[in-house]
C-alpha cells in the first residue's frame, strides 16, 4: 500500500492535549476501531477516562462519526490535506452511578467540547 492511501489523524481531548497522530487507511478503519486506539491509549494521569468504546464520541469537521462507518464512508476529507494532520475531537460520556437510588446517569461534556473548538 502506498503512503498517500493513508490518512494522518490525531485525536484532541478535552483539555488540549493529544493522542497520535497516527496513519489510518480510510476504507478499512472503521471508527469504532479508532474509539478502540483512543480507549487503549488513553493517558493514565488524566481523569474520567473511557472504559469501552461507548464512552467515547469522535467529532470531525462538526459531525459525530458513527461506529460501524469507515473512515471514508464518513466523509474524513481524506486527500485534501496532503502532508497534514487532521485533528478530531473526543468526547467522553462515562456512566455515573447515583449512589442513593442505584440510577445511572450518562456526563455530558458535549457543552465543554464545544466551547474549545469554537476558541481554538
Amino acid at each position: 500500500m502506498a503512503g498517500e492511501d493513508l490518512v494522518e489523524l490525531k485525536f484532541r481531548l478535552f483539555d488540549g492535549s493529544d493522542i497520535g497522530p497516527n496513519k489510518y487507511n480510510p476504507t478499512t478503519t472503521t471508527v469504532g476501531s479508532l474509539k478502540e486506539v483512543i480507549v487503549s491509549q488513553w493517558p493514565q494521569d488524566k481523569a474520567n477516562g473511557p472504559k469501552t468504546i461507548n464512552d467515547v464520541k469522535l467529532i470531525n469537521a462538526g459531525r459525530i462519526l458513527e461506529n460501524n462507518r469507515s473512515l471514508a464512508e464518513s466523509r474524513v476529507p481524506v486527500g485534501e490535506f496532503p502532508g497534514g494532520v487532521i485533528t478530531m475531537h473526543v468526547v467522553v460520556q462515562p456512566p455515573l452511578s447515583d449512589k442513593n437510588n442505584g440510577k445511572s446517569y450518562k456526563y455530558n461534556m458535549h457543552l465543554c467540547i464545544n466551547l474549545y473548538i469554537i476558541k481554538s
